[in-house]
Formats: structure tokens, C-alpha cells, sequence
């Protein structure tokens, strides 16, 4: 009997469950966002937000709809904790992580509320193993106040585009500049490398741009260290929409369609460096 059918055992109240017939398609978002060890997990009636932070420079956010699963339920308004990323991939993927024809893991996902382990119970083959991991007190997240009506630029880029732009620039550069605007060049990545100055410019017009809302010119450069753990979730992606408000603070949202066309979302918010000065720009 699939997980999706069994019901819980009984006198027991789950804050928290979940069931998927295949736990790759969660557990290749999570490794999108897996840069650093820790993880805040959100549940509500939408769905669940996995969200990753580093140095108060960057946020990542995993969304994984309600829809995605084969059943989700949360008692609760909202359901968060804290939980090691790192720990639950390797459940996630204790059968392996190959992808075999025909087969796939089953998960099912409980939680009974604060002070709980998050358990997972995963199935292939008519073996069953059941991972109990430890969670914590959730930590106060950063908030970009990332609003749509506070957004100044947005391009939406085929992901293609983006990777070949991070193929063919300098990677030795400590930054990368981004410059967004109604006029020439558009829409232009720069980078300051070993080898010297080099940019990409994409024409507003350019088959890779499916969308582009840029109403005033905006340049500003953002650590490429902070934007490295994001080409994971560019490899994985098929478009990117690329966002900036008034402060140059930046969203990257890729959209990603798993193996049975679901589609779910990635989200990397990261703060411009302030090290760039006018005269530089």
C-alpha cells in the first residue's frame, strides 16, 4: 500500500505529513539550496518554503507546492523548525541516488510538533526504513521585503542563457556587475577577473529574454562568492527571472520542472556590494 493511502497510526496527531510517491523530486530542490548545513522549514496549507541563509548576504528559498504531494496536511496555522539539511538529504537519498527505470523511493513525512524529530519513513522495493532526525528552534530569518511592487527591474531569461554566460565569463573575478536598463546595453553581466574586463550583453529583443519590465538603469555588483550556490538551482532550472529594487538588493527566482512536469520554484535574494563607488560604475 502506498504511503499516500496509509493512514497514521492510530491516536496519533501529526502536525505535520506529507507523502510523496518519488523523493527525488524533493530532495534535487533541497540539494539547490544545500550550501550551508541548516535549514529552516516552513509547512503551510500552500505547501513547504525550505530556507537557507549565509552570513546575513543571502537567502535561499525552496517552495515546494501542496500540489507536488500526494497528500500534505498541516494542522496548524503554520508549522516551523529547524532542521539539518545536510542529515536530510542523506535520508532523503539512503537508497541511493541513481535514477533506475521503474523505480523510485517513496517517502512519508511526519512531524508531530515542537520538541519532535522530523520522521521519515522511505520505501523502494518493499523495503521500508524509517530516519528520525532531530529538529530545533528556529532562528529569526532575514527579511529582503522582497515585494513586487518594489521592484524597479525584472528580465526573464531561458536559464540556457544565464549558463552560458557563466561558462564564458571570468569566474577569478571577486565580483559580478550587473547593469539593467530601459536603454543600451539592456541587460549586461561584467566581470573583472585575472584576464581583465569582460562583459555579456543581451539585447532587449534577444530570443533568450522572454520578459523585460526595466524602467530605470541600475548598476550594481554583487560578491560571486554569495552567487555561486545559486548555479545549482540554474543547472537544474528552465527559466530564471532576475529582479532588483531600488537598493540593488537582488532576487533570482528560478523555475524548475521536476521529471512529471510539476513545477516548483527556487529563490536566491542576495545584497549588493557595497564596495562599489560611483566613480566605478
Amino acid at each position: 500500500m502506498p504511503f499516500s493511502a496509509q493512514p497514521p497510526a492510530s491516536g496519533e496527531r501529526y502536525a505535520l505529513s506529507a507523502s510523496l510517491d518519488n523523493a527525488r523530486h524533493l530532495s534535487s530542490l533541497l540539494r539547490a539550496v544545500h550550501f550551508q548545513d541548516h535549514a529552516t522549514c516552513l509547512a503551510t496549507a500552500s505547501g513547504l518554503r525550505v530556507t537557507v541563509e549565509d552570513a546575513k548576504c543571502i537567502q535561499a528559498n525552496a517552495f515546494i507546492q501542496a500540489e507536488i504531494f500526494q497528500e500534505f496536511s498541516v494542522q496548524e496555522e503554520s508549522v516551523m523548525f529547524r532542521i539539518s539539511l545536510s542529515v536530510l538529504l542523506d535520508c532523503l537519498t539512503i537508497f541511493g541516488t541513481s535514477s533506475v527505470p521503474g523505480t523510485s523511493t517513496a517517502l512519508r513525512m511526519c512531524y508531530r510538533g515542537y520538541g519532535y524529530p522530523l520522521t521519515l519513513f522511505l520505501e523502494e522495493g518493499g523495503v521500508v526504513t524509517v530516519c528520525k532526525i532531530n529538529t530545533q528552534e528556529p532562528e529569526e530569518l532575514l527579511d529582503f521585503d522582497f515585494c513586487s511592487t518594489k521592484v524597479v527591474n525584472k528580465i526573464i531569461l531561458q536559464s540556457e542563457g544565464l549558463r552560458e554566460a557563466f561558462a564564458e565569463l571570468d569566474m577569478t573575478s571577486e565580483v559580478l556587475q550587473i547593469t539593467m536598463s530601459p536603454d543600451k546595453p539592456y541587460f549586461r553581466l561584467s566581470t573583472f577577473g585575472n584576464a581583465g574586463s569582460a562583459h555579456l550583453d543581451y539585447p532587449r529583443d534577444s530570443d533568450l529574454i522572454e520578459a523585460f519590465h526595466c524602467n530605470q538603469t541600475q548598476t550594481n555588483r554583487y560578491k560571486i562568492s554569495l552567487l555561486k550556490p545559486s548555479t545549482k538551482a540554474l543547472a537544474l532550472s528552465c527559466k530564471v527571472s532576475i529582479r532588483t529594487d531600488a537598493q540593488g538588493f537582488l532576487s533570482l527566482q528560478y523555475m524548475i520542472r521536476n521529471e512529471d512536469g510539476q513545477i516548483c520554484f527556487v529563490e536566491y535574494y542576495c545584497c549588493p556590494d557595497e564596495n562599489i563607488t560611483e566613480a566605478e560604475r
